[in-house]
């Protein structure tokens, strides 16, 4: 009996029964985590091969889409993200000294900079709704022809159908729109085009404002899935920081059971990191052509 309480007594706050103690449960726990984020690099991998394989084949669809996106937007989320990581850090920082109250301040500050991002990309995606940029038929704001408006063939290459100061922006179904073309007729004056480029976007020696628009609509398949999952770890995140934020309210971490914060910590920063890739291949490559 004499044994065993002296056990309880000397048991380690936050170690788990199936560990022996806490070097090995935090070892565990190191492991773990690592191993599930080299599932993810790998899984984000794959979507940046993919990116990068169709920006080869087809540079000036995809910077025609790149050259649309809010660069200042998708700048301003950087910045955020990275005083996240900052905040994320001195979470882990203040857990290790035991600091209860700056551990609750630090992530209440890394909670307030991820809602933020999910806020700029709400802005976004609304601004591509409303510009018929969705990829997907359907999921694009609607909007009445007006029969008094003189009309636009699909094949006018010089129409931008993104409703900017467009007053004839029309849209029944909610289908992709696309309709400018100059970057191709900029790249043809320069004898830019690649082979592929030479194929995909002409028909009978014309620019086909329909093939086109199919590789720019190609594009942002590519932004919406990468940027959507990347929000949806963005969320996970957040609801990983809420469950910390309870447990640093409560006193339960301190300089001798951290690993929790740490953990999450290194979840944080993986999320942030993709983003540092992201920002640059999907708004930033390609500007130099508007020059």
């Amino acid at each position: 009996m004499t044994a065993h309480g002296d056990t309880h007594e000397h048991h380690e706050p936050g170690l788990q029964h199936q560990f022996e103690d806490m070097h090995q449960q935090e070892e565990s726990v190191s492991i773990g985590m690592w191993a599930f984020l080299a599932q993810e690099i790998m899984f984000f991998g794959g979507l940046f091969t993919a990116y990068l394989v169709f920006r080869w084949r087809f540079p000036m669809a995809f910077a025609a889409g790149s050259n649309h996106l809010d660069e200042f937007m998708g700048g301003l989320n950087t910045l955020v993200l990275i005083v996240s990581s900052l905040t994320m850090a001195l979470t882990v920082y203040y857990a290790q000294k035991g600091n209860r109250t700056l551990q609750v301040v630090m992530i209440v500050l890394t909670m307030l900079f991820g809602a933020t991002f999910l806020g700029v990309k709400a802005i976004e995606y609304t601004d591509k709704y409303n510009h018929g940029l969705v990829p997907v038929t359907g999921w694009n704001k609607k909007v009445k022809e007006d029969v008094s408006a003189p009309h636009v063939t699909e094949q006018d290459c010089t129409q931008v159908g993104h409703g900017d100061g467009d007053d004839h922006y029309v849209n029944p179904k909610g289908e992709f729109q696309w309709k400018d073309c100059s970057l191709v007729k900029l790249a043809q004056d320069h004898n830019y085009l690649t082979e592929d480029e030479k194929i995909g976007y002409f028909t009978n020696g014309e620019i086909d404002a329909n093939k086109f628009r199919d590789k720019v609509r190609l594009f942002y398949y590519i932004y919406f899935v990468m940027t959507g999952l990347h929000a949806l770890h963005m969320i996970i995140g957040l609801g990983v920081m809420l469950w910390l934020l309870w447990k640093a309210w409560i006193g339960t971490f301190g300089p001798k059971y951290y690993a929790p914060v740490e953990i999450s910590g290194l979840y944080w920063h993986f999320v942030d990191i993709v983003w540092i890739f992201l920002f640059p291949l999907l708004y930033l490559l390609g500007r130099h052509f508007l020059h």
